[in-house]
C-alpha cells in the first residue's frame, strides 16, 4: 500500500544535497570541506585540554589527559561506528526518495541515541579505575587521569547526541550546519578552559567541566535544529520510538563498524600500556604525537564520511558505476592532501610539539614518534576511505574483519614478539601502528577488487 509523505517540502528550501546527479568530485569536495572543518573543531575539544594542561598545569596532567584518550575512544568509537548504520540507512532512503522510510530511520536513530547515552554514561564511570590499572598508569598520573575521565563520562551523552544528530544531517548531504555549531561550542570550550584553569585554578577538573558543558550546548543546538526544521528529515517527538525492522537494519550495518572501532580502540589501550613503561615523559610525548597525528587523519576521515554518503545515495538510486568512480576520486584526492600534510609535520615536528609542552624530553619523544610513523599514514588513507565506501554499500562486515585482523591481531602479534625478540624501545613500539596499517591496505584493496571491481559490467 502506498503511503503519502507526511508533509511536502519545496525543493528550493532544502538544505540537503542530492549526490546522485552532477559532477562527482565537486559533490564530494563540497560535502567534505565543511566536514573537514567540523572535524578540526571537534578535535579542538580535547586538543585544547591538552594545550592548557601541558602549559599551565603539569607534565603529569598532560600525560593524564593523553592517556585517557584511549579509554574515552572505547565508548566514543563504538557509538560512532553504530551511527554509521543510521547514516547509511538514511542516505539510502534519501537516494531512493523514500520519505516515510527516512522519517522512520531518523526517529529510530534518536531513540537509540537517548537509550545508549544513559547506558554508556554508567559504563564509562564504572570502568575508570579498572581501565587505568589495566593500562599500567603510573601512580603520579593516576589521580588526575581518574578525575578527568569521571567528569568526561558524566557528560558523554552530550557528545553522543551531537554526533548522531550531525550524522543525520550528513546522511542527507548537509555538512555545513554541524560545522557552525562546532565552531561556536569549540570557541566556548577554549574560553571556559582558560577561565576554569587560569582564573579559578581548577586544574584538570576545570578542563573536564569545560569540555562537557560545551558538548551539552552542541547537543542542544543540533536537537533544536532537527525538531524545528521544515525539511524532510525533521524529528517529530510524538513519533520517537525504536521501529524494530529499521533498528535491525541499523544494527546490521552499524554493529560491525562499532565492534571493529571498539576492539581497535581496546587494542590501542594495549599499545598505550607498552608506552607507559617508558615513564611520564614518554607518555606525554606519545600524547603530543597522537594529537598531531589526529589532525593528519582529518582529511581521510572527512572523505571517508563523504564516500559513505555519496555511495549510499547512489546505491539507493541504483547507480553502481557512479558509486565506484566516487570511491576512487575520494582515495586519490585524500592521498595527495595527506602526503602534503605529513611532509609538513615531518619537517616541523619539534615546533609543532611545543604547542603542547616546553619540556625538552617530551618534545624529543614526540618528534621521534612523528618521524617514525607519519608517512605510513598514506596506506591508512586507503583503509579508511575504502571502508567508508564499502559501508555506504551496506557491506560493513568485510571492513570490520579486515581491520580487526590487521589493526588488532597483526599489531598485537608484532608488539609482543618485536619487544621481546628485537628490542623494547620507543621506536619499536611506535612501529606497531604502521605494521597494522600497511597490512590492512593490501588486504582491503584485494577484497574490493575481487568483490566489486573485477566483475563489473
Amino acid at each position: 500500500m502506498h503511503h503519502m509523505p507526511r508533509f511536502h517540502i519545496p525543493q528550493k528550501k532544502t538544505t540537503a544535497r542530492d549526490m546522485t546527479t552532477g559532477p562527482i568530485l565537486l559533490h564530494m569536495v563540497r560535502f567534505a570541506v565543511p566536514l573537514l572543518l567540523g572535524n578540526v573543531f571537534q578535535l579542538l575539544y580535547n586538543t585544547v585540554d591538552t594545550v592548557v594542561v601541558g602549559n599551565f598545569v603539569s607534565t603529569q596532567a598532560l600525560a593524564a589527559v593523553g592517556s585517557t584518550t584511549m579509554i574515552v575512544n572505547l565508548i566514543v568509537f563504538f557509538f560512532n561506528g553504530l551511527s554509521l548504520g543510521s547514516t547509511v540507512i538514511i542516505g539510502q532512503s534519501y537516494g531512493a526518495k523514500d520519505q516515510d522510510a527516512l522519517h522512520t530511520a531518523v526517529e529510530t536513530t534518536m531513540a537509540m541515541t537517548f537509550l545508549t547515552g544513559v547506558l554508556f554514561t554508567i559504563i564509562g564511570v564504572l570502568m575508570v579505575d579498572p581501565m587505568l590499572r589495566f593500562m599500567s598508569t603510573p601512580e603520579d598520573v593516576f589521580p588526575e587521569a581518574g578525575i578527568y575521565l569521571r567528569i568526561y563520562f558524566s557528560g558523554i551523552s552530550g557528545l553522543m547526541i551531537y554526533n548522531m544528530g550531525s550524522g543525520i544531517l550528513r546522511a542527507v548531504g548537509d555538512s555545513r550546519r554541524p560545522l557552525y555549531f562546532l565552531i561556536f561550542t569549540s570557541v566556548m570550550n577554549i574560553i571556559l578552559d582558560l577561565f576554569f584553569v587560569l582564573a579559578l585554578g581548577l586544574g584538570i577538573t576545570g578542563v573536564g567541566y569545560a569540555t562537557i558543558l560545551s558538548q551539552f550546548v552542541s547537543a542542544f543546538l543540533v536537537l533544536r535544529l532537527l525538531t524545528k526544521t521544515n525539511d524532510i528529515y525533521r524529528l517529530e517527538w510524538k513519533d520517537l520510538r525504536l521501529h524494530l525492522p529499521t533498528f535491525g537494519r541499523i544494527l546490521a550495518i552499524g554493529m560491525p563498524a562499532a565492534i571493529q572501532s571498539t576492539i581497535t580502540a581496546f587494542s590501542n589501550v594495549f599499545v598505550q600500556s607498552y608506552v607507559n613503561v617508558f615513564g611520564s615523559s614518554a607518555m606525554a610525548g606519545w600524547s603530543c604525537y597522537n594529537k598531531l597525528d589526529q589532525f593528519i587523519y582529518l582529511p581521510m576521515h572527512s572523505m571517508a564520511s563523504s564516500a559513505t554518503t555519496f555511495v549510499s545515495q547512489n546505491i539507493g538510486a541504483k547507480q553502481d558505476e557512479r558509486a565506484r568512480k566516487g570511491t576512487f576520486h575520494a582515495i586519490a584526492l585524500t592521498l595527495l592532501i595527506t602526503a602534503a600534510v605529513s611532509t609538513t609535520l615531518f619537517i616541523f615536528a619539534g615546533p609543532a610539539t611545543r604547542f603542547f609542552s616546553q619540556d625538552e624530553s617530551v618534545i624529543a619523544y614526540s618528534s621521534l614518534f612523528i618521524h617514525t610513523n607519519v608517512f605510513f599514514l598514506l596506506p591508512n588513507v586507503v583503509n579508511h576511505v575504502l571502508a567508508g565506501a564499502l559501508r555506504g554499500r551496506g557491506d560493513s562486515k568485510a571492513p570490520m574483519f579486515i581491520m580487526l585482523a590487521c589493526f588488532v591481531g597483526i599489531r598485537q602479534i608484532y608488539l609482543f614478539t618485536a619487544t621481546r625478540l628485537i628490542a623494547n624501545t620507543p621506536v619499536i613500539v611506535g612501529l606497531g601502528y604502521p605494521v597494522g596499517w600497511s597490512t590492512c591496505c593490501i588486504v582491503e584493496l584485494t577484497y574490493y577488487y575481487l568483490r566489486y571491481f573485477r566483475h563489473r559490467k
